[in-house]
C-alpha cells in the first residue's frame, strides 16, 4: 500500500470491570510519537478514538498513548507501533481513584460450580465449614490477598503445558505458616513435584527462564514468565520442603507476578504504581497483565473479581 505519510492509531479505553467506559465521560487522550512531539491531545466523550498520525519510517513511528480522566488514575502504553494501512490498537484501562473489589463471582457458596479449581485448592486438608471459614476471613479482612491470589492462578490456568497448567499441579496453599502466609503479592502452595519438569520443558521452550533466587529464603531455583512485557508470573521452587497429599509427592512453591519484565517496562503506569506504591500492589497487577494480554492478542486476562469506584 503506498505511503501517504500517515498510519492509523486505535485507542480503546476500558474501566476496572474490563468493560469499555461509559459514552458521554470525558477522556483526556494524549498521542506523542517517538520523538517527544504531541500528534493529539484533546478531549473526547467517548471511549474509543481513531486517529492518523505522521509515519516517519524510524523511531519517531514508537508511539505513546496516555489517556486520563477526573477521578481516575492516569495509564498509557508504549511503545505503539505504526503502519500505513495498518491499525495500531491499543486497549487503555482506567482504575477509579478511590475503588474497591468486587468478589461476587467468587464467593464461596458459588465457588464449587465455577471454579472447582480454586474451590479444590482452598479447601484441601480442611472439611467444608472450615474452609468457608478461613476464605470468608480472608476476602474480609484481607481482600488485597485474595486479589492476588486470583490474579496469579487466572495467570497460571492460561499457562500451557504438555500436561496441563501450573495451576493444575497446585494441590494446596500453605495457610498456618507465618513465614508463608498468602499476601497481596505472593502465596504459597504444595504443588506435585511434576511442576519441576514442567518448568524446565518451558524453560526449554522460551516460555519461562530461570530467574535468581536468592531473595526467597530456601528456594531452591526459580523461574520467570517472559511471554509479556508486564506482569508475568515467577514461580520459586523449595524443592527440600516436601509434603505427600493424596499419595502425591509435593514440593513447596512460591508464586508471585511481579509489575515489569525487565528496567525497560513498556507501559507508562508511573501514576498509578505510585498511587497505589509500596510492595507490588494487585491492583496494579491486574491493570499491566490485562493491557499486556490484550496488546499481545491473547485470550483475554480474567480473574474472577473486578474493580470499581468505592
Amino acid at each position: 500500500m503506498p505511503n501517504d505519510g500517515k498510519a492509523p492509531i486505535m485507542v480503546r479505553v476500558y474501566d476496572g470491570t474490563r468493560e469499555l467506559m461509559p459514552q458521554g465521560m470525558q477522556l483526556l487522550f494524549r498521542v506523542i510519537d517517538g520523538n517527544k512531539k504531541k500528534r493529539h491531545e484533546d478531549f473526547h466523550d467517548k471511549p474509543v478514538l481513531r486517529t492518523d498520525v505522521p509515519f516517519f519510517d524510524n523511531f519517531g513511528d514508537k508511539y505513546t498513548v496516555i489517556v486520563s480522566a477526573d477521578n481516575y488514575v492516569q495509564s498509557g502504553f508504549y511503545p505503539v507501533p505504526v503502519k500505513p494501512g495498518v491499525l495500531s490498537i491499543v486497549d487503555i484501562m482506567l482504575l477509579p481513584q478511590n475503588n474497591q473489589f468486587n468478589f461476587r463471582a467468587v464467593l464461596w457458596g458459588n465457588l464449587k460450580q465455577t471454579h472447582p479449581g480454586l474451590s479444590r485448592i482452598l479447601g484441601q486438608g480442611v472439611g467444608e465449614s472450615a474452609a468457608e471459614d478461613r476464605y470468608t476471613q480472608l476476602m474480609e479482612k484481607e481482600p488485597q490477598s485474595l486479589a492476588a491470589f486470583l490474579n496469579i492462578t487466572a495467570a497460571l490456568a492460561q499457562i500451557l503445558f504438555s500436561t496441563g497448567t501450573p495451576l493444575d499441579l497446585l494441590k494446596t496453599l500453605i495457610w498456618d505458616d507465618p513465614d508463608a502466609a498468602i499476601a497481596s503479592d505472593r502465596f504459597f502452595a504444595f504443588a506435585d513435584s511434576a511442576l519441576i519438569e514442567q518448568l524446565e520443558t518451558a524453560a526449554l521452550e522460551g516460555i519461562f527462564e530461570e530467574a535468581p533466587s536468592a531473595l526467597h529464603p530456601g528456594a531452591t531455583r526459580s523461574f520467570k514468565q517472559v511471554e509479556f512485557g508486564e506482569a508475568n508470573v515467577q514461580l520459586t521452587l523449595h524443592e527440600n520442603d516436601k509434603k505427600s497429599i493424596d499419595g502425591v509427592e509435593c514440593i513447596k512453591v512460591e508464586a508471585d507476578m511481579d509489575y515489569y519484565k525487565d528496567t525497560g517496562a513498556h507501559l507508562i503506569l508511573e501514576v498509578l504504581v505510585n498511587q497505589f506504591g509500596g510492595q507490588t500492589d494487585p491492583r496494579v497487577v491486574y491493570v499491566l497483565r490485562w493491557t499486556a494480554g490484550r496488546r499481545a492478542g491473547r485470550p483475554e486476562f480474567n480473574p474472577p473479581f473486578t474493580i470499581q469506584a468505592a
